[in-house]
Parts: C-alpha cells; sequence; structure tokens
C-alpha cells in the first residue's frame, strides 16, 4: 500500500513506503509552516516510535523549532501540552488504530487541533515544493527539552472541570478493569483511575510496549480478553482504548461490550445534564446522540466524518459537547480534539451520580443496529455514482457535504467514496440489524 497523505499527516508501514526519508521532510515542511516555533512532540508506544522520534526531532530542529519531547502519551495528551506551552503546534508519532507495523505523523495547530484542510495544503505545498522547507544554519539550530510531567497535568484538568468529583466516584467502590492493548494509555488510564478514587484497577495489556496482543481497533471481535477479566474479576465496568488513547469503548458489569457507538452518548448525556446547550456528531454516527438531544430540547447538528470536521462544526454552532460514534469524546472545556480520558471520568461520574450500572444505564438507552459493508466500483467513477444516487432518492432527506446520506424515517444510509480503494463505503443504521440490511439494499442495487 502506498503511503497515504491527508490534510492531518501521513500514515504508512514503517519500513515499505514509511521511511526516515519522508519522515523529515514531512517534519522539517511542518516546521517550516510553523515559523520555526516551539513543538511538543509526542507518540503512542510503537515498536518503531523512538525511532521516528529522533528522526521527526532533528528534522524540527534543522528548521530552527525548539522541541519538548513529552515521551509515550495519548494523542490528546499532546493536545494539552500544546496548551500548556503555548506552542506553536503539536506532532503525535502514532498510526491511531492501525497494526503495529503501520506509524504515522498527526499534526496539531497553535489551537491544538488537527489541522484543517487548508492549514495542511500549505504543509504539503512546502513538502513536495522545488525549494523545500527553509532550513536554518548551524546558530539558529532548535534546542530540545522534557516535559515529563504532561500526563499528570492532563489529569489534573479533567479533575479540575466543574463536573468531575473524584470523592462521588471513590465512594461509589468502583472495580475497574483496563484494556490498553499495551499502547499510550497503558499506565495514564490506570493513574487516572486511581486519581478518580478508583480504589480496585484490574489491568490487561498494560505494557506500554507496541506490541499488540490483539488487533488494536477497538471492535467487538477483538475484545474478548476484556470480556472474560470484567467477569472473572466482577468488575463493574470494562474500559478499552486503542493505541493512541482517543478512543474508547466500554465493557458493563456482564462482560458484555456496549460498543463504541454507544460511549459518545453515555457522555454527552452526561454533559447535558450539566451543561445543557447543542451537539455535534458525524454523519456517521448514531441516532442515539438525536434521541438524547431530543430529551434535553437542544439541537444535534451533523458534520462531515473526520475529527477536525466534528471540531469545526462544533465550533460554528457553539455546542458545548462532540465527538464521533467511534468512541470519540470531544469536550471542548478540556480541548478541542477526542479524549478517551475524559470520557472515562465523566462516564464514571454518571454511574456514580445517577447509582447505576453501565449495563442498567445501557437497557435505557435505545436499540440501534449500524451495519458497515463496501461494493467494489472497478474503473465506474464514484462522484458520478455518488451523484446518481443522490438524485434517485432526491424524495428523502439527502445531505451531500461528505458523499451522499440519505435519511429515512426507519433508519438511514451513508455513502463515502475511499480514498485509497476503488470502493463505495456504506453505512446503514436501523432499530434491527435486518431494518439496516433492508433499508441499505436498495440503495446499494442502484450502486451496483
Amino acid at each position: 500500500m502506498a503511503l497515504m497523505i491527508s490534510v492531518s499527516g501521513i500514515r504508512g508501514i514503517f519500513g515499505e513506503d514509511l521511511n526516515p526519508e519522508n519522515l523529515a521532510r514531512f517534519a522539517a515542511a511542518y516546521g517550516s509552516w510553523a515559523k520555526g516555533g516551539t513543538i511538543v512532540l509526542g507518540r503512542d508506544s510503537r515498536v518503531t516510535g523512538e525511532l521516528c522520534e529522533r528522526v521527526v526531532t532533528a528534522a524540527l530542529q534543522s528548521v530552527g523549532c525548539d522541541v519538548i519531547h513529552v515521551g509515550i502519551v495519548p494523542t490528546p495528551t499532546v493536545a494539552m501540552g500544546v496548551i500548556r506551552h503555548k506552542a506553536a503546534g503539536g506532532i503525535v508519532i502514532s498510526a491511531s488504530h492501525n497494526p503495529a507495523q503501520w506509524n504515522a505523523l498527526k499534526l496539531l495547530n497553535a489551537k491544538s487541533e488537527f489541522l484543517d484542510a487548508s492549514e495542511g495544503a500549505k504543509v504539503m505545498e512546502i513538502a513536495n515544493s522545488d525549494e523545500g522547507p527553509t532550513y536554518v544554519s548551524f546558530d539558529k539550530i532548535g534546542k530540545t527539552s522534557v516535559d515529563d510531567s504532561l500526563a499528570d497535568w492532563h489529569i489534573d484538568q479533567i479533575l479540575n472541570l466543574p463536573y468531575i468529583n473524584a470523592d462521588v466516584i471513590g465512594k461509589a467502590n468502583f472495580r475497574v478493569a483496563v484494556d490498553a492493548v499495551n499502547g499510550a494509555g497503558s499506565l495514564i488510564v490506570p493513574q487516572l483511575l486511581k486519581r478518580l478514587g478508583v480504589k480496585q484497577i484490574h489491568t490487561i495489556h498494560c505494557t506500554p510496549n507496541g506490541l499488540f496482543p490483539h488487533n488494536p481497533e477497538p471492535l467487538p471481535e477483538h475484545l474478548s480478553d476484556i470480556c472474560t477479566l470484567v467477569k472473572e474479576r466482577s468488575a463493574d465496568i470494562g474500559v478499552v482504548v486503542d493505541p493512541d488513547a482517543d478512543r474508547l469503548a466500554l465493557v458493563d458489569e456482564n462482560g458484555t461490550l456496549i460498543g463504541e457507538e454507544y460511549t459518545l452518548p453515555a457522555a454527552v448525556d452526561f454533559h447535558l445534564e450539566k451543561k445543557p446547550g447543542d451537539i455535534v456528531v458525524n454523519l456517521s454516527s448514531s441516532r442515539i446522540c438525536e434521541d438524547i438531544a431530543q430529551k434535553y430540547g437542544v439541537t444535534c447538528h451533523r458534520s462531515a466524518v473526520g475529527e477536525i470536521n466534528v471540531v469545526k462544526k462544533m465550533q460554528e454552532v457553539g455546542a458545548v459537547i462532540s465527538g464521533e460514534g467511534n468512541g470519540g469524546v470531544i469536550n471542548p472545556d478540556l480541548h478541542a480534539g477526542r479524549d478517551a480520558l475524559v470520557g472515562i471520568a465523566m462516564v464514571l461520574q454518571m454511574l456514580a451520580e445517577r447509582s447505576v450500572s453501565l449495563g442498567e444505564y445501557r437497557k435505557l438507552l435505545p436499540d440501534y443496529h449500524i451495519l458497515k459493508t463496501k461494493v467494489e466500483l472497478g474503473s465506474v467513477n464514484a462522484d458520478e455514482v455518488l451523484t446518481r444516487v443522490a438524485a434517485l432518492f432526491k424524495e428523502e432527506q439527502v445531505t451531500t457535504i461528505d458523499g451522499v446520506k440519505i435519511d429515512f424515517e426507519n433508519g438511514w444510509v451513508h455513502l463515502r467514496k475511499s480514498n485509497t480503494e476503488p470502493i463505495i463505503r456504506v453505512y446503514s443504521e436501523a432499530r434491527s440489524a435486518q431494518e439496516a440490511m433492508d433499508i441499505a439494499k436498495p440503495v446499494m442495487d442502484q450502486l451496483r
């Protein structure tokens, strides 16, 4: 597979498409775009992370950037580092939920947000231009320093949120199981739980060595270990994070994974009780959040898929919370990015305050089922296909800001073209798996 290049950075298999040469070129281009300012640099636990960090550090120094090393920390912790140090930006060396052989550069701006389309385009223009990055002379090379207390500071800021109370959580006497897939959340998640007053913490796969014991994407088929651990230790809740700890999945007291799509609704429900206001989710996220918004008399806005798109929409409409259905909770009271740590704190606070188990709470939420599939296109033009499908279903509610989404009374179908393969991804949701298949079928028939 070729190197994947997007506005937010580069991603690939190390030693094949991702190598020191292109890491240095893109890092130097980013440093030039940041005008040689201070950059916070962190990474997840991947085996190639330290090597990549050395390359990226040298590249940033070569264009005059001072580099603050924060070590193996979650992506949201790097974002918090940009805020703490009032830095010009941040780089996270992490391929998120991709397998261990992958690595990537994820780029943040001075507002601790992922680069938007225009910012990313400028970095790519520098990287691909004949002139290239702006290197400095020997006497202007950037300096390096270390911030080894950033994880503690991140937790401090979560505990300082006015609706998070460690005493209340502590009195609930939760038993919590943790699976951090040997990633960047391996140490900070148990540390957060201790600070929140949790006295019984049972961990599995919490050695930050980058050797993922199972597929690192927190999907049901990959998480049998944590479900077993919850049952064996009679835990009240299990928390699962991906390698860079920006996505959160939850397991109830019965050892049942409640699914990533239910993480954000739980956080939204808790937040709106404390701080009413509009919310934002992306087009492919479940209708559950719309139901919760309706409960509180607020509006659920939809954005294009992608974290920065959600954030921009959140800022546009003044939403009090936002996120994505993949377990990504975005709480702007902390920072404008997905953060599994604040998600954990909000869910535990809600369960403690309402004196309800996670399983009992899940039963209070409506049942929705999301079906994900794809259609091979071959040589057919994806944009033409999507335009035709939108026209065929024009009598329904159609949204075209990101592919084509068709809202029916009993569910929805969302079609998005892949940037890397000749396929169209098809997502559908309804109150049952069969209904989700039924509403997707006529749309997929038109695609074929």
